[in-house]
């Protein structure tokens, strides 16, 4: 089956990238493959038992008691399972892929709140971003960075950054304009504005976003197991191949209860983020009507 003139387009775009830029491409699958290398091997450098503490308590701060044991429960049954050392390799890429997704995405996010044109733009690629399959993105992502874990992060960074992005846009759109009328008459500048009063109240909506971009992020992961990522992924994927059940269901759970631990933590964030927002947005309100009063 032969593409159309727009898929021709596209093929040649990616052979003119990986023809005319390949020794940069090569350059930066070095350096973020050193990146992911480094992060997966410091993670599994920490004992289980270790890490077991860790998360628990970290569990118990964020969420209380009853979700500390179901995160003790789900380290230990994934543990069980023979699939830590999956885990790890998994959650290495998630990190990695959410830490790059929000150095794009946030600026981009506040780039896109301040600019109607740019918000336009990026509305129409975010739209583009979402909608195409994922699986598209595993080809050129192949083709220019080979096969492994580097070609894997890159395809989920596009897969999942439009969350963030969108939300941060959203978040600071909805900061309230008394708030930055209350900044302006103290004679904040723009950039004492969007640090002071528009992120911090604009954080709830910001957390929101990191928490659907590190979700996206881990299905991705696992589609990611085809182009050899590794990790949950390639369990499942060996699975598939085997028309194994027993492999097929341990690997969904693994990431299944992976993905609850992450998702969890991650929204107590947003929650404590939304209480400090509230006591930010008062904060320009108190302080207008003392100076009324004076």
């Amino acid at each position: 089956m032969n593409s159309s003139v727009i898929g021709k387009f596209a093929e040649d775009a990616v052979n003119f990238l990986f023809h005319h830029f390949r020794g940069g491409f090569d350059a930066f699958s070095a350096a973020l493959g050193a990146v992911v290398k480094l992060l997966e091997d410091g993670l599994g450098a920490i004992p289980f038992v270790a890490m077991l503490v860790i998360l628990v308590a970290f569990a118990l701060w964020r969420r209380g008691i009853v979700f500390s044991v179901f995160v003790g429960l789900a380290l230990l049954a994934i543990h069980y399972m023979g699939l830590w050392t999956q885990t790890v390799s998994t959650l290495a890429l998630v990190i990695a892929a959410t830490f790059f997704s929000l150095i794009i995405g946030v600026p981009l996010g506040i780039w896109g709140a301040r600019n109607k044109r740019v918000e336009m733009i990026l509305r129409s690629l975010l739209d583009f971003m979402q909608t195409m399959p994922a699986f598209v993105y595993l080809i050129p992502a192949v083709i220019l960075f080979g096969l492994g874990r580097v070609p894997a992060v890159i395809a989920t960074v596009v897969f999942s950054m439009p969350p963030v992005v969108r939300l941060t846009t959203l978040g600071i759109r909805q900061v309230r304009e008394e708030l930055l009328e209350a900044g302006r008459s103290f004679g904040s500048t723009d950039a004492q504005l969007l640090w002071k009063i528009q992120l911090p109240n604009a954080m709830p909506s910001i957390m929101a976003g990191v928490n659907q971009t590190i979700m996206m992020a881990l299905s991705m992961v696992v589609i990611a197991s085809m182009i050899g990522a590794g990790g949950l992924g390639e369990y499942v994927l060996s699975g598939i191949q085997r028309l194994d059940i027993g492999i097929g269901f341990e690997g969904g759970l693994g990431v299944v209860l992976l993905a609850i631990v992450l998702d969890r933590l991650t929204e107590s964030f947003g929650v404590k983020a939304k209480k400090k927002a509230k006591s930010v947005s008062r904060a320009p309100k108190t302080g207008a009507s003392g100076a009324a009063h004076t």
